[in-house]
């Protein structure tokens, strides 16, 4: 494996002093910096990619230096060791690719206008001014900016700007110097920016921003939020936030979701900007990522990571506390079941995978490191282990283990056995033993519950779906019963628990493990276990229910049950009412259709569920909204309606109808709650090239970002071979479709069997230019693992191993293709397996 050099151990920085001018119109920008440090060798060197250095200076005498453009470095020859200060001089080029100096578009008035921001983590300060670009190398920068100002330009950085009347003399922005901090979290944006701010309690200045092209109003939701987060996490951390401000700036291209830049936080626009028609589920998104960034303030950049492959403690850490944070500040949210849906559903199937990455990973090289901001793995997996790890300890526990750690390490870097320390210093237990079989090890136990002679069994074995090679890894389990008479803990293989018929008596209801499913384990229950929970059914609450129903689904894709047994789990739930547990039942339909052939009788069969298990809540809600409505009935009513119209009922067919011809003028101002789905019947109803324009041209003109994802969803719908021609190519024009948006609509056209053969070969026909339009972003590998969820025929198996099993040497996408490919074939050996038991199931209904 190729490793690099860390250049933190031949000269250690303490402040940088960076100038820089950047000129619009050429895209290039020219600096200087001025690096005060301790120099531990003669010969030192510091990153650089992409830049001309022009001039290396000690006490004004210019140094011997040279460029190392393979290994983005430049050797310094120094005369001395010791305390120093070095001068660079250096210029470099602004490119479209969204890391480092970039561009963002934005139109107003049908004029292109444009942004300028940056995008440092993971390793791309470099390409902005030479400077030691690893997380351990933490120092002050004060920073000052020129540009090409026009009237009403407005420049943003991590600290407020200071000397302000001198900048209208000169016109250079100058900000404040910075607490210590790495080099990725450095930030800036400029351009015309407009903003609304506020105050915290302890005087903390908040600043929501955005570009002209959107509505001021449109910041009022984020900035009212992120007040609210900063506040209680000052009281939860026990710790002040530590700089004067806290300013959010949704950028119109962005690579990620968010970055937490201290002091200045930036922000894909649908992550950031609210409008007043908005669904509640896009406010809950927005409000978790502003809550997972501002967490990052002190976990990720107050304390950071000493090095990449403790990526988890950031980035765990901050998708756990968004959640506690928003249930906080509005609890009416339910906010815990959000990650119950989305979290859980994608941890527990991609860590399921033989093959798959351990939370904790070790790092090599930078070119590894986009492939661990895996979301199903460091977010979501690893928030799991650190909501687990929470409820084990207890909450007041946790938070004081917290407020230990960052007052004790507070501008300093950690690794993962820091943060245990703190835990185990606050709780008394030994939390290192506890986590480290979660963290080091991939996948999970699957535990097995058995009755056999009046003895309970429970066992652990790793859960595999698809094709593995079982490693005889163990965990830690808490087995959070509802029962007592039971350990705490599974920490072998098997125990067994004599005389069951007594723990039956001295106990109220079925049996049940991993209560409240905070844990990362499935549970199988086998025989009577599994038939008295069942039988418990009403009782059991929401998250159970959706438990169960999840378990299930699982274990059938795992092979460990019989995918047609779960045709009669979800076809009997036509009475639950209940947001979590239809969601898992949407799934288990969802995975049913794989079985099915179009236009065929086991299709109609699966309709004909789907319209029996949500017609009770289409009846009860509708289309409309109703006054009072709680804002679950809002998600409810959108799997409904999703539901009876792919049921091709003809009352829903026909008023998803008439809503779009009564805002057919204005298809925007449609109810955004019900949008997506009465766009998509327009076109699968009633298509014709005039929607289909009128559908482009709106994605082009809207500044709504949710809004788009909608049309997007909608257009997939095409059944015109012109249309999806014209959609192909507008996929590589960057003013119709935005790199950062282009996944989307990949994933949406490849799981459309009219669309699917042509998106695909233009995936293969032109991976060049994807790989050089989003090849330094952290979503490229998207490219790789969207085909690998869709496919399921030989066909489309052979072809994906052909075109990427060559690219398996490519260090940023040879996790994801190997997985890919083990993907597809699980899937395939699923549908062989289990299709004609399951298409007989069907055809009963």
């Amino acid at each position: 494996m190729m490793s690099v050099e860390h250049l933190i151990t031949k000269f250690i920085p303490e402040n940088y002093n960076l100038f820089l001018d950047i000129d619009r119109p050429s895209k290039t920008f020219n600096g200087n910096v001025a690096i005060a440090g301790e120099a531990l060798e003669n010969h030192i060197s510091l990153h650089q990619k992409d830049l001309t250095i022009t001039a290396v200076l000690l006490d004004n005498e210019k140094l011997n230096f040279q460029m190392d453009d393979e290994n983005e470095a430049v050797h310094i020859d120094l005369p001395e060791t010791g305390s120093l200060t070095l001068v660079l001089e250096f210029s470099g080029v602004i490119t479209d690719n969204m890391s480092g100096i970039y561009p963002s578009y934005y139109i107003v008035d049908g004029v292109k206008k444009e942004i300028i921001s940056t995008q440092f983590e993971s390793h791309f300060a470099r390409q902005a001014f030479p400077c030691i670009d690893e997380p351990e190398a933490k120092a002050t920068f004060d920073f000052s900016l020129k540009f090409d100002q026009e009237d009403g330009d407005l420049a943003l950085s991590n600290m407020p700007e200071i000397n302000a009347d001198r900048r209208q003399e000169t016109g250079v922005w100058t900000f404040a110097t910075t607490p210590r901090m790495s080099s990725y979290l450095l930030a800036f944006a400029f351009g015309q920016l407009q903003g609304k701010t506020a105050y915290t309690k302890n005087g903390t200045l908040v600043g929501s921003y955005a570009t002209v092209a959107h509505k001021p109003s449109e910041l009022d939701f984020s900035l009212d939020i992120a007040v609210r987060v900063i506040e209680f996490y000052e009281d939860y951390f026990g710790v002040h936030y530590p700089i004067p401000q806290s300013l959010h700036v949704a950028l119109p291209d962005f690579s990620a979701g968010a970055m937490e830049n201290w002091g200045l936080v930036t922000y894909r626009e649908v992550y950031l900007l609210v409008d007043d028609n908005s669904t509640v589920s896009s406010r809950q998104q927005v409000a978790l990522v502003i809550a997972h960034e501002v967490a990052h303030q002190w976990f990720g950049n107050l304390v950071t990571m000493q090095w990449w492959d403790d990526l988890w403690l950031n980035e765990s850490f901050a998708n756990m506390m968004e959640y506690v944070a928003v249930d906080a500040i509005e609890p009416n949210w339910n906010i815990f079941e959000d990650f119950q849906t989305s979290g859980v559903q994608a941890a527990l199937k991609r860590d399921a995978t033989d093959g798959v990455q351990s939370v904790h990973v070790e790092v090599n090289h930078p070119d590894e490191i986009n492939t661990l901001f895996d979301a199903a793995i460091v977010y979501a997996k690893g928030s799991r282990l650190m909501h687990m790890l929470r409820r084990w300890l207890g909450d007041e526990a946790f938070r004081a283990g917290l407020k230990i750690y960052f007052e004790r390490h507070q501008y300093g870097n950690t690794v993962g056995r820091d943060l245990w320390s703190a835990l185990s210093e606050a709780s008394g237990r030994n939390v290192a033993a506890f986590m480290d079989s979660w963290l080091e090890q991939p996948g999970y136990p699957l535990v097995t519950v058995k009755v056999e002679n009046d003895t309970l069994t429970i066992s652990q074995k790793q859960f595999f779906i698809g094709e593995n090679e079982p490693k005889n890894r163990l965990w830690q389990v808490p087995l959070n019963s509802n029962w007592i008479g039971l350990p705490d803990t599974l920490t072998e293989e098997s125990i067994s628990i004599p005389n069951y018929s007594a723990l039956v008596a001295q106990n109220d209801g079925a049996l049940r493990l991993n209560t409240d499913n905070t844990a990362h384990y499935l549970t199988q229950y086998e025989g009577e276990l599994f038939d008295a929970i069942m039988a418990d059914w009403e009782n059991l609450d929401k998250i159970a229910k959706l438990q169960v129903i999840q378990e299930r689904r699982l274990l059938a894709e795992a092979g460990e049950l019989s995918y047609s047994s779960l045709v009669s789990l979800v076809a009997n739930l036509t009475e639950e009412t209940d947001y979590t547990v239809l969601d898992a039942v949407a799934f288990v339909l969802t995975g049913l259709k794989r079985f099915v052939d179009e236009e065929s009788a086991e299709e109609a069969a699966l309709k004909r569920i789907t319209a029996n298990v949500f017609g009770k809540n289409y009846a009860r809600l509708g289309f409309e909204k109703a006054e009072g409505e709680s804002d679950e009935d809002e998600f409810i009513r959108q799997y409904a309606i999703s539901s009876m119209l792919y049921a091709e009922n003809a009352d829903a067919i026909e008023k998803a109808k008439a809503i779009f011809d009564d805002y057919k003028d204005d298809i925007e101002k449609i109810p955004a709650a019900i949008r997506a789905e009465v766009l998509t019947n327009q076109v699968k109803q009633a298509e014709t090239s005039e929607l289909t324009k009128l559908l482009m041209d709106t994605y082009v003109s809207t500044t709504d970002a949710s809004f788009k994802r909608q049309l997007v969803a909608a257009l997939a719908e095409t059944k015109s071979t012109d249309m999806l021609e014209t959609i192909v190519a507008a996929f590589e024009n960057k003013d119709i479709i935005k790199p950062q948006d282009l996944s989307a609509w990949y994933m949406n056209f490849l799981r459309k069997p009219f669309a699917q053969e042509r998106v695909w070969e233009w995936a293969r026909k032109d991976w060049e230019w994807i790989k050089n339009a989003l090849g330094g972003d952290m979503s490229f590998d998207a490219f790789v693992i969207i085909p690998a969820a869709i496919f399921k025929t030989e066909e489309r198996f052979k072809e994906y191993k052909a075109f990427f099993e060559p690219q398996l040497t490519d260090m940023a996408l040879s996790r994801n293709i190997s997985m890919g490919i083990k993907d597809i074939a699980a899937r395939i050996n699923l549908l062989t397996d289990n299709k004609a038991a399951v298409v007989a199931e069907l055809l009963k209904y």
